[in-house]
């Protein structure tokens, strides 16, 4: 059999090219735009970065979704802003007590943000798109428009805790029907008793490693997009706050500067799956996801209001990132690091304190025996 040599790439069709080019991931794709000039032409093709993005993100197939990527700059934009994740070095090592006179010095305007740059943002401009993973397989997408019951924006939503529920307030789920399930037949191991889970773990352990998850959130107005997701687990707690409970942690640590007196804020995203069913006869060890949600929380651990996270998740979507995951995992350590040393601090001057009342009380009584006795 001869096989015909081919003496230069322009000898070849630029169907050849592209048919080539169609199969490669996002990474890849980007690196073979950099080869040669006709696959730096053919990269700039929207398809090509549509089937990328469908295929790391499927919920971006969706018709509505795909004419929001094309109105905030198509699929090659898209895939350059949220496939690297947000990288925040710049976590602040401060002192508990410079912490507590800088707030001392604000005044309520100054701690609650700028009032003019809130105007112009709207929680209707937030778009979240979730997708979540499970060994490579895609277990749920969701597509949530605007925030939900932010309706009476400057009242209940503006002062109180920001949360986003989004498996009861996401839009139509057409591939799960509303409920999303795991079972052994995904590749969960198999659960016969509640009791030898909690000893060996196996269950946690493969939900632990095996989930990812990809909480994108764009600004229709601004036409910017990020991915909010740490991708891969943070940590969580098993058999919480019941024995057939599991909590998924993931987040990212997202610039508040100007905003918030800690200068970064933490984006807790949680996943909770509870065990419907377990090994049995006829019946596959199961699990339902029974909560997705977002929230957003300072060094202290305090849930940042409805006004101050839309300025964060603003400031979000302009801020340094990195195709270098573990890069995103090293600065959500950090934060924990910081945070934690905060709280010690803080239950250190507390416990200060109370023996500092204590001793007082004690002089106090010897005082009055002395005197009156």
């Amino acid at each position: 059999m001869s096989i015909a040599t081919v003496e230069n790439m322009a000898s070849l069709s630029s169907d050849l090219f592209y048919d080539i080019l169609r199969r490669l991931d996002g990474a890849t794709l980007a690196s073979a735009a950099c080869a040669c000039a006709a696959f730096s032409s053919i990269s700039k093709e929207e398809r090509l970065w549509e089937n990328v993005c469908s295929s790391m993100w499927p919920s971006t197939s969706r018709d509505d979704v795909k004419s929001l990527i094309s109105s905030i700059g198509g699929f090659k934009k898209f895939y350059a802003d949220c496939f690297p994740l947000i990288v925040n070095k710049e976590v602040p090592e401060f002192r508990f007590n410079d912490y507590l006179q800088y707030l001392e010095e604000l005044t309520e305007a100054e701690y609650y943000g700028d009032v003019d740059e809130l105007e112009n943002i709207s929680p209707s401009d937030f778009v979240s798109i979730v997708d979540i993973r499970y060994k490579d397989q895609t277990i749920c997408s969701k597509v949530l428009w605007g925030i939900p019951n932010a309706n009476s924006f400057n009242g209940w939503f503006y002062n109180c805790p920001f949360r986003i529920d989004l498996l009861n307030n996401s839009a139509r789920d057409d591939d799960h029907g509303g409920e999303v399930t795991l079972s052994v037949s995904d590749g969960l191991p198999p659960i016969t008793l509640m009791g030898r889970e909690r000893k060996d773990g196996k269950l946690w352990q493969d939900l632990h490693g095996g989930i990812r998850l990809s909480w994108i959130v764009v600004n229709r107005k601004i036409k910017q997009a990020a991915n909010l997701s740490s991708w891969s687990s943070l940590g969580g707690q098993r058999h919480w706050p019941t024995d057939e409970d599991f909590l998924i942690r993931f987040g990212s640590v997202l610039p508040a500067k100007d905003i918030l007196p800690c200068q970064v804020v933490e984006c807790i995203l949680i996943m909770r799956f509870r065990v419907t069913h377990t090994e049995g006869v006829g019946v596959q060890t199961t699990l339902k996801l029974t909560e997705l949600s977002m929230q957003l929380g300072d060094m202290e651990g305090a849930h940042v209001n409805g006004r101050n996270s839309l300025l964060v998740l603003k400031e979000a979507l302009s801020c340094s990132r990195s195709k270098n995951y573990s890069e995103a995992l090293e600065s959500c350590l950090l934060y924990s690091k910081v945070q934690s040393e905060l709280k010690e601090e803080k239950m250190r001057n507390e416990s200060r304190l109370d023996r500092l009342f204590i001793l007082g009380g004690i002089a106090a009584c010897m005082t009055f025996c002395y005197y009156f006795l």
